[in-house]
């Protein structure tokens, strides 16, 4: 839980280290000591610091590294992670290094400047009347400007319970236990002797067919039907069911309603199932329980009671902002949206703290491209991008005495993929008006190419061409693998075959 803290003794230290704020250094909250101070006194700097080094946090800390600031980047990992392709590594198709690298090797070069720290840990609150983040171990960390880029979290909607049947997908955590849920769940069918009792076992369902749901859906649908069909000798893998579950009325909502289709279209090519209008009421451990409205003989629409029996339920439908954005309203009175998102000013400060920004998911931001009609900003990566590079460019403006820039967000268009040789991509044209749509293998590879170049690092582009190259000829995924269960989940739920009956008479 997030707390805001404006205790006298929190006051009295972050007015401590605002004085001392040079040295990188933070030290817990009940102790004040003049060993704090460093044994050489540089010119103090103005201190930004960066909660989060996602996209967005990792934009602004490389846009300030040349700023004359102290610059410090916490995050509760050690790693940025490339999160379009998270899905790759859930469903074997990637290791995880290759989407995901050090935060202190991506930044290498900055810290070298010695303007920029890296500290790994959980901000908990942010003080605002003292200027202070409070950390997981009880440090705080005094600041002259902050960005929040805390990012998003899963929202079931109220139901958290159902987070133990159906894991979401935004952490490298949550991939590899899909990861071995998904493969277990073809080990569990092979060991069922019984075919009624195995038919769970073969059934995968995605709930929300939005890009996470769509591209999880059409990958589980090739492995099942080009990668797993020669290595079982008591089940064919290519006579399991993938579901994907969708409560509007078509996949890919963001998208123009053509590009949905032929989406939808593609899918069902690949051998998924798509049940669209279909809200999800219960998931446990033996399936999912939803509803939908069906048009009678008379012209009326009765509601159905259906029940899907799976094993194996992967969660694609909600997405919540970050906890860190209550703990903000809460110290600063700023305004949260219905996903918990805060409402940022047009140069993404608040209102009432023109030295905090929020920026990424966790940010209900406008673009002011036309200051007379500003546009909301979607929650995709080029959008935290953005962001992050102009919060760090308002912040240098104000340290030269400037007024800051409303944000203008450049779409460059949207790309979903369903599966091999299976996409839809819809482009903006630059410096017009006009947007190309296509679908199909150009548009797959059009995505391929995409999703490499914005990879980091060379190391990792050149494993994930070689990677795709070879699961594109083989449909072979050689990231099959998974330690222990209970190594990653140890306090999880482990649905285990039934009992074994009676023994049978002599």
């Amino acid at each position: 839980m997030l707390h805001a803290d404006s205790s006298p003794l929190s006051w009295g230290l972050c007015w401590y280290k605002r004085r001392s704020h040079s040295s990188p250094n933070i030290e817990p909250a009940a102790t004040v000591s003049n060993s704090a101070v460093p044994s050489s006194t540089p010119t103090a700097l103005p201190r930004v610091v960066i909660i989060g080094c996602g996209f967005g946090g990792l934009e602004a800390a490389q846009a300030l590294s040349h700023a004359p600031v102290e610059i410090i980047v916490i995050d509760r990992t050690n790693h940025h992670l490339f999160q379009p392709l998270l899905y790759q590594v859930a469903t074997a198709g990637l290791p995880a290094p290759a989407i995901a690298g050090p935060i202190r090797h991506i930044l290498r070069k900055e810290i070298a400047r010695g303007n920029l720290t890296v500290l790994m840990g959980e901000v908990m609150s942010i003080d605002t009347a003292s200027n202070c983040v409070v950390l997981d171990g009880g440090e705080h960390l005094h600041f002259d400007h902050l960005i929040v880029a805390a990012g998003a979290t899963h929202s079931y909607f109220g139901r958290d319970d159902w987070s133990k049947y159906a894991p979401g997908l935004k952490t490298l955590g949550d991939a590899f236990t899909i990861r071995r849920r998904v493969l277990s769940a073809y080990e569990m069918a092979e060991r069922e002797t019984d075919p009624a009792k195995r038919e769970p076992w073969l059934t995968f369902a995605v709930v929300g067919a939005g890009p996470t749901g769509v591209e999880m859906a059409g990958t589980l649908a090739e492995i099942s039907r080009h990668t797993l069909h020669e290595e079982f000798r008591r089940i064919d893998s290519r006579r399991a069911r993938i579901i994907l579950l969708e409560g509007g009325p078509r996949m890919l909502g963001a998208f123009p309603e053509d590009l949905s289709q032929r989406a939808k279209e593609q899918m069902e090519g690949l051998g998924a199932e798509v049940l669209l209008g279909a809200k999800v009421t219960n998931i446990t451990a033996f399936g999912i329980h939803y509803e939908t409205t069906e048009k009678a003989a008379d012209g009326s629409r009765p509601v159905a009671s259906h029940f899907l029996p799976t094993r194996t339920v992967i969660w694609a439908a909600g997405v919540a902002a970050s906890p860190l954005g209550r703990s903000l309203a809460k110290s600063t009175g700023c305004v949260l949206d219905r996903a918990g998102r805060v409402v940022v000013e047009p140069d993404l400060s608040l209102s009432t703290h023109p030295n905090i920004y929020v920026i990424g998911d966790l940010a209900s931001a406008k673009s002011y491209a036309d200051p007379e009609h500003p546009t909301v900003v979607p929650g995709v990566s080029a959008g935290a991008k953005q962001m992050g590079r102009k919060a760090a460019r308002n912040i240098i403006r104000k340290l030269k005495g400037l007024e800051t820039q409303s944000f203008r967000y450049f779409d460059y268009g949207s790309l979903a993929t369903i599966g091999k040789r299976a996409a839809i991509a819809l482009v903006e044209i630059p410096y017009t008006t006009r947007t190309v749509k296509f679908s199909g293998f150009s548009a797959w590879l059009f995505w391929l190419f995409v999703h490499i170049y914005f990879l980091i690092g060379f190391r990792n582009r050149t494993v994930v061409f070689f990677d795709w190259a070879w699961a594109y000829f083989t449909s072979q995924r050689h990231a099959r693998v998974f330690p222990d269960p209970h190594a990653l989940e140890p306090n999880a739920v482990v649905v285990h075959r039934d009992p074994p009956g009676p023994p049978p008479a002599a």
